[in-house]
């Protein structure tokens, strides 16, 4: 699993409260389990026109843009039904991180379990982040650094933890393996 301790990179910005899954990655799309095939399809009903053309003014159409991996948005980001699809569009396009005012509590968890970070900011600091000057993301200590302006950001230990390590939730249960076996081997 990757490693979350440092990120940088210009963010892409999406300043709009309560967008939902069905924003993220429309229901026609939920076809299939495997993680990969949905970054065109992140955003689509806004990134593409009826005919299916680009939007070019949407920000992920926009060249700069395109190897950005950090998302500043509103509030109440991943709303709606419950659908880790969302979660893996965003990884799928390269979000690793995404700032936002608050989440939808499925869609916080489905991130964190991908080993993505979602961060909780305040929105007068969100919007005194500018989308031309390198962001970086300091998960080791809770910071985030704009030029000169430091914010600093809350996030459970546990799963912080889990970020900077690089694991997932096999990777957590099996370092009990041992503990688990002699249990199981007791019951026998």
């Amino acid at each position: 699993m990757k490693k979350i301790e440092v990120m940088k990179s210009k963010p892409i910005i999406i300043f709009k409260d309560n967008i939902d899954t069905d924003i993220l990655i429309p229901k026609n799309y939920l076809k299939t389990t495997k993680r990969k095939g949905f970054e065109k399809a992140l955003f689509s009903p806004w990134r593409y026109d009826v005919k299916g053309d680009e939007i070019k003014a949407f920000p992920l159409n926009i060249d700069k843009n395109k190897d950005r991996n950090i998302l500043i948005t509103g509030d109440n980001f991943g709303c709606g039904s419950s659908r880790e699809h969302a979660a893996w569009a965003l990884i799928d396009y390269g979000i690793d991180v995404i700032i936002a005012g608050g989440y939808s509590p499925i869609f916080y968890m489905n991130y964190i379990n991908n080993n993505r970070l979602p961060i909780i900011l305040d929105e007068k600091y969100r919007r005194e982040l500018v989308d031309d000057i390198e962001i970086e993301i300091d998960l080791i200590n809770k910071k985030i650094t704009q030029e000169d302006r430091i914010y600093s950001f809350e996030i459970e230990d546990s799963f912080r933890e889990k970020l900077i390590n690089g694991e997932d939730n096999i990777s957590e249960i099996l370092k009990y393996e041992e503990l688990i076996s002699s249990y199981e081997e007791s019951k026998i």
